[in-house]
């Protein structure tokens, strides 16, 4: 599992991409780039995602696959799924996370992404597509407002865990403030721009130019490349 906090698809996140291809045991390996969280953007921006996904893995050596699911309707699709269940990654990038997990959640392709993490698939999500693979997911009630956000049900392929993005993007004291309303043992994981964290057995280790911080109620840590943690 990779979680990234910003920066899908560009140079700065060229090196980490190929690492994940690397630790693929195929010559070239199998990529499936879900823009689906881009789809309330507009056609224009969906497309760019799903172009700039599969040319940014092409040039690294993977077979890429961009897999176009915009709604519910198209995420029953069998052959969106059959991509999903074959793919040795599969890379959900941003846009807006309450659209991807309505789209996904209880849907075949959904049903599809499970299977693909259940049988040791590599699993990437960016931004919005990080926040959905946790178990909880802020919202703000709104416009952009931090107090009060609501906790939804996230695809919690991440168990316990929330996902702020972006998270040195913002003021400190209002990402903060945001991470101690979440809910009780769920800790959150704040990840810069141009960050990683990748997950194996319970074990994240930190990839990338800054830093990851982790929040347990007010517990506050932080790691940067190269730190490993458990949650």
């Amino acid at each position: 599992m990779a979680l990234i906090g910003a920066g899908e698809f560009l140079p700065g996140m060229a090196a980490f991409d190929r690492d994940l291809l690397a630790s693929i045991d195929r010559a070239r390996p199998r990529v499936v780039i879900l823009p689906t969280a881009s789809a309330p953007d507009g056609e224009a921006v969906f497309r760019r995602w799903a172009d700039l996904g599969a040319d940014h893995f092409a040039a690294l050596g993977a077979e890429v696959e961009p897999v176009l699911i915009r709604n519910r309707e198209e995420a029953g699709d069998e052959a969106a799924a059959q991509a999903i269940g074959e793919a040795d990654l599969v890379y959900l990038s941003g846009g807006k996370p309450g659209h991807l997990r309505r789209t996904l959640d209880g849907t075949r392709a959904g049903g599809a992404l499970w299977a693909a993490h259940q049988r040791g698939a590599v699993i990437a999500g960016c931004s919005a597509g990080a926040m959905v693979l946790a178990a909880r997911q802020p919202e703000f009630r709104r416009g952009m407002l931090p107090w009060p956000l609501r906790w939804k049900d996230g695809l919690a392929l991440v168990d316990a865990v929330a996902i702020l993005p972006h998270y040195d993007a913002w003021p400190e004291v209002v990402v903060a403030l945001m991470a101690l309303q979440a809910p009780r043992h769920v800790a959150v994981l704040g990840i810069d721009e141009d960050t990683a964290v990748i997950g194996r057995d319970g074990a994240w280790q930190v990839h990338g130019r800054a830093r990851v911080t982790v929040w347990r109620g007010r517990h506050r840590e932080r790691f940067r490349r190269g730190d490993v943690f458990r949650l």
